[in-house]
């Protein structure tokens, strides 16, 4: 059971980081952005490239993915994005949906549609035993990463001025544009960033889920189950899902093989049954 519990904790430490960026342009941003497994995507197969074909050793890849998912998310920002902040959400689904089947069509003709997997060190593979818990190498590397790039978001964005600079943009741009803030920059800097997080969980999660060109398709709607389980007015929402999911996955998946698939979405009807906002929604101002 425990050994269960710590997968379900690297689990959901890994949809976290995959859907963080989601979380920050939809909840801080207010943009729905479907095209977010996209960048997953292509963070994951930065790595494979990286270490499969090109020798670079694998903790070298992830910083290498996650600058490179970046700048993408910023040229895709300042020439695409920018222009359908202000549309309707619907536009905003049609437009990001259209990204994501044009993502898949070039990822299938340029790198097939074999899945793949990333050669990660020996130093990784494996597990071992504590106090009677068998602890995978790998999943305790994602714990580790996962759990420092989490306190580094929720300090980003609550402790920092370009976190209140953030929130200011999206509250009133007008506003904000007149207290000397630079919103453009802000939100592709926010973007940025986000667009980074789900290139590293891609490059993570290459070895745990395998990577195809469908892969913003499959994983699509772990996102935004988690984006929704959690309420889109804070990072601790998501996160808090994320586990709450992760664990119920894998532990139904394990129990419950024949049936285990359908747990995460009785979860999310259970929750939203319970609280339609989410887990964490923001006070309504008096």
């Amino acid at each position: 059971m425990l050994t269960i519990l710590f997968d379900g904790i690297a689990y959901g430490m890994l949809l976290f980081v995959l859907a963080s960026g989601l979380a920050v342009t939809l909840g801080l941003m207010n943009f729905v952005n479907l095209a977010h497994g996209a960048f997953a995507m292509a963070g994951g197969y930065i790595t494979v490239v990286l270490v499969n074909h090109l020798g670079v050793p694998f903790f070298a890849s992830l910083p290498i993915a996650f600058v490179a998912t970046a700048a993408i998310g910023v040229l895709f920002e300042r020439t695409l994005y920018v222009h359908v902040y202000r549309k309707s959400h619907l536009d905003q689904v049609l437009f990001t949906i259209g990204l994501v089947f044009m993502a898949v069509a070039a990822l299938d003709y340029v790198m097939g549609s074999s899945q793949v997997f990333v050669q990660v060190p020996s130093v990784l593979q494996g597990q071992f035993d504590l106090f009677g818990i068998g602890i995978g190498r790998y999943r305790l590397l994602i714990i580790v990463i996962c759990g420092l790039l989490t306190a580094a978001l929720q300090f980003i964005l609550s402790n920092t001025r370009f976190g209140s600079r953030l929130r200011a943009a999206v509250d009133d741009s007008r506003v904000a544009r007149g207290l000397g803030i630079n919103v453009n920059r802000v939100f592709a800097l926010t973007f940025a960033f986000g667009s980074g997080l789900a290139g590293l969980g891609g490059a993570l999660g290459v070895e745990i889920l395998g990577l195809d060109p469908t892969f913003p398709l499959k994983f699509m709607i772990y996102f935004l189950i988690v984006v929704t389980v959690g309420g889109t007015s804070s990072i601790t929402g998501p996160f808090v899902a994320s586990l709450l999911l992760g664990i119920g996955d894998v532990a139904g998946k394990y129990y419950l093989p024949s049936i285990g698939a359908f747990v995460i979405y009785t979860i999310m009807i259970v929750v939203l049954i319970w609280r339609p906002q989410g887990l964490f929604t923001r006070a309504a101002s008096r």
